[in-house]
């Protein structure tokens, strides 16, 4: 199988602690470019296959950029409707009465950020995604149920076929498959 038409290499483990080792191990020889698959969260494994604080970090900045941007579009409709458009005395109140603006510039706020939020996890995890070479590995459908899978990807500056190949074998993993694209 040429370069081309490989995705990688994939490892089956039956448990958690296994999986764990395994790309500790991996990340340890320099492997970088590789992702673990699991029926359930396993602790500190998103660190080990490269899930950082700063890819964590757009999703605050997301939402912090929707809030402002809506709080500051609901002030402004608000603002703009009652100065210009439909001024309007009544108790003696000036035309921007900032305290009556307050409640639904909040809920503005508070709606743009999580939309901000949502369509940015959309983006950032690459959504929609139907298809990912990891569904060609026929073993790959239990990894929802009960098996756990490292994927050493071909594009890892260390990824040499046989030494992949070698490395992984030495985990005592169920079975080592390759991954076509």
């Amino acid at each position: 199988m040429s370069d081309r038409e490989r995705y990688g290499l994939m490892a089956a483990f039956d448990t958690a602690e296994a999986l764990l080792a395994a790309t500790r191990r991996a990340y340890k020889l320099g492997y970088r470019r590789m992702d673990a698959y699991s029926p359930a969260p396993v602790e500190g494994l998103a660190e080990l296959t490269g899930c950082d604080e700063r890819e964590r970090a757009k999703i605050s900045w997301l939402a912090l950029a929707g809030g402002i941007f809506g709080g500051c579009a609901a002030y402004a409709l608000q603002y703009t409707s009652t100065t210009l458009g439909w001024y309007f005395l009544s108790g003696g109140k000036p035309a921007n009465s900032w305290p009556d603006f307050i409640i639904i510039t909040f809920a503005m706020a508070v709606l743009f950020a999580m939309l901000a939020t949502m369509l940015g996890m959309i983006w950032l995890n690459g959504f929609p995604k139907p298809y990912h070479p990891v569904f060609n590995v026929e073993r790959f459908a239990r990894a929802s149920s009960d098996e756990f899978f490292l994927c050493i990807e071909c594009e890892d500056e260390r990824f040499d076929v046989e030494r992949t190949r070698a490395f992984l074998e030495s985990l005592q993993p169920l079975e080592v498959v390759e991954v076509r694209a």
